[in-house]
């Protein structure tokens, strides 16, 4: 690949934190007195920003913040431990560091909390920068996120993002980013191609074998 920094998204792509989202939003659907639907169902909290997830599941607008709250009063504490690394992406991130990439984390996880698990994984110094959402929801989209990402270094785009589902697909397509999706994830690779994405792949070392031809 000609682009030299890789945006990876975090949830979904590098770590496996289903158990731990799902648990927490169940507690905040629970606090609402909604009924908290099957697993598959609430799959469809990983990835996407919090606020429009909660919005599709029947919370109000106007109390989404109080969800939240809810929601990070357990992951905070412990839902967010509740999460491990794939298989195979140490050795990923390790492979293309020493090949030359810049490497680089764009997640719609609040920001303070994505340095914590990367950094509790022992993978945090794979990557130069650890860009995520804003705690006052000011900054929260894929498309957010990466702007924000692209301003810290200094425009830079000669790159490409690699993420689990469509949201990462069409924030990268926004700004003009090319994109391809992974398909260990929490996404649907058919969304993901009809999105736009270049090409997805099944593992950590067919996405390396792709980054570095």
């Amino acid at each position: 690949m000609e682009q030299n920094c890789v945006f990876f998204d975090l949830d979904g792509t590098l770590t496996d934190s289903g158990e731990g989202i799902t648990k927490c939003a169940a507690l905040a659907l629970s606090h609402f007195g909604l009924e908290v639907p099957g697993p598959e169902t609430m799959r469809k909290f990983v990835g996407p920003p919090l606020g429009e997830t909660f919005i599709q599941f029947g919370i109000p607008a106007d109390k989404v913040d109080e969800a939240i709250a809810v929601y990070r009063s357990r992951y905070m504490t412990v839902g967010k431990y509740e999460n491990f690394p794939y298989p195979g992406v140490r050795e990923m991130l390790e492979a293309l560091k020493n090949a030359g990439k810049r490497l680089f984390v764009a997640t719609s996880k609040p920001e303070v909390t994505s340095v914590d698990i990367l950094r509790h994984f022992e993978l945090d110094h794979y990557f130069e920068i650890i860009a995520g959402a804003s705690l006052d929801g000011k900054r929260g989209s894929k498309s957010q996120v990466l702007s924000y990402l692209l301003e810290r270094v200094n425009g830079q785009t000669d790159g490409i993002m690699v993420g689990d589902t469509v949201f990462d697909i069409l924030g990268a397509k926004a700004l003009g980013i090319p994109a391809l999706g992974v398909s260990w994830g929490y996404g649907d690779v058919a969304e993901m191609n009809a999105a736009g994405a270049i090409t997805t792949v099944d593992s950590p070392a067919e996405l390396t074998a792709f980054l570095l031809k």
